[in-house]
């Protein structure tokens, strides 16, 4: 039997469990129907842009006839094999693809199933790699603002006082953590930096951060000075670095990567989110030969392998997505959401209640002053019709790449709408 509008929201808020909700929903969610372009389609006849990109996800849009195509005919050939002791041509030639694609050195890809997966797998290789070699340096350093996931090797890396997992804190792994990297270089930050890791180099495995953008833990932009200087300290210490590009990779932060304003390559990256053009669930984590090397030394094999590892329909679907962004001048349509982004927000600064106002790449963030109420700041921009997610104290939008000036004008015209409701 189908269920009416009113039976599926009211069957969705008692029974179906949304992230980072309780559970009953305190609020309803809304119901999509269909998906076109940049636009959701709701099924009470509101059709609004997705300012979010599905969490950053659907970077080329949605129901995009390439991305269509590679699901399709991949779907006719093989839906899903299993990846222990098989292989298939859209997993060989994806990973080629993103070794292509990769900051130097990285020629190694496991595939997981998400990003959170994708962290998990990282720092298992980071561990592991030094077990082989008969060392012990069971902790990371990383720095707060960061997030890098929900599972349990992921949250213990996340802030621990400002982050969504302090309730979990007393049964985490205590890693070692810097102070948020600045926006601005500065030397005393690297001084106190580098003090840091020389005071618990015997003990680090790795060096875990997001370059250049914190996602989830703040929407912080940081100077490529700081990041260089985690892969020179890497260096100076025998450490491996970890890149977590789930959310900068692709082209997001302006650069394909986010390590690439920096200039440098890690030891290990994680990618995801944007890997499919946000059409199916896929991440990996990639590594250099003497990471993979290091722990097949010790006569183990990395011990992770995911059901739905490398499927057949992701990792198709992800090799179009790549295609459309080497088609595409992506770089042009990212400077042009960030000048659009720049402008539209540029009268929010100041307003009462806003904290800050900042704009890198396809990233437009407004920094509030206290909490926002995420219901009454998604009642205005809806309608103004468009989507977002606000939380904490942040309005910000990551756009999908195809929008055009006058769609990207809606949605900084929607968050000024907010930021005037917050005096």
């Amino acid at each position: 039997m189908r269920m009416t509008p009113d039976e599926l929201l009211a069957y969705d808020r008692e029974h179906v469990w949304h992230p980072y909700a309780a559970m009953p929903a305190a609020v309803s969610a809304h119901t999509v129907a269909e998906a076109h372009g940049v636009e959701l389609h709701l099924e009470d006849g509101r059709v609004v842009i997705d300012g979010m990109s599905s969490w950053w996800a659907a970077i080329h849009g949605y129901d995009n006839p390439a991305l269509n195509a590679a699901i399709t005919g991949q779907l006719g050939r093989m839906a899903h094999v299993m990846f222990g002791g098989l292989t298939h041509r859209p997993a060989v030639e994806l990973a080629a693809r993103l070794v292509d694609l990769a900051p130097d050195g990285l020629t190694k890809v496991f595939f997981a199933d998400s990003g959170s997966v994708a962290v998990e797998v990282a720092i298992k290789m980071a561990l592991q790699y030094w077990r082989a070699q008969g060392v012990n340096r069971p902790r990371l350093l990383t720095v707060r603002g960061g997030y890098h996931g929900d599972t349990f090797g992921d949250m213990a890396v996340c802030d621990p006082v400002n982050g969504m997992h302090h309730l979990f804190s007393d049964v985490l792994p205590v890693h070692v953590f810097a102070p948020e990297p600045p926006a601005e270089p500065d030397p005393a930050y690297l001084d106190a930096l580098a003090a840091l890791v020389a005071a618990h180099a015997h003990e680090l495995a790795a060096i875990i951060a997001e370059p250049i953008v914190q996602g989830a833990g703040g929407m912080r932009f940081y100077d490529p000075s700081h990041l260089r200087a985690l892969r020179d300290l890497a260096d100076e210490h025998g450490i491996l670095l970890i890149l977590d590009e789930i959310a900068t990779g692709f082209g997001r932060s302006g650069e394909f990567w986010g390590a690439d304003h920096a200039g440098v390559s890690p030891d290990i990256m994680c990618v995801g989110k944007a890997l499919t053009g946000g059409y199916l669930t896929m991440a990996a984590t990639l590594c250099t030969d003497r990471v993979a090397e290091g722990i097949s030394a010790g006569g183990t094999p990395l011990m992770h392998g995911p059901t739905f590892m490398a499927n057949p329909l992701a990792a198709a679907v992800a090799g179009a997505s790549l295609d459309l962004l080497a088609a595409r001048d992506w770089r042009t349509e990212v400077k042009t959401l960030e000048k659009a982004l720049s402008d539209g927000l540029a009268d929010v600064r100041g307003m009462p209640g806003v904290a800050d106002v900042r704009v890198k790449g396809a990233i437009g963030v407004v920094e509030t002053t206290r909490p926002v109420n995420a219901e009454q700041i998604q009642d205005t921009v809806m309608a103004h019709g468009v989507w977002l997610r606000p939380f904490g104290r942040l309005i910000y939008t990551m756009p999908p790449y195809i929008c055009t000036p006058d769609e990207t004008a809606k949605i900084t015209e929607a968050i000024t709408a907010a930021a005037r409701t917050l005096a």
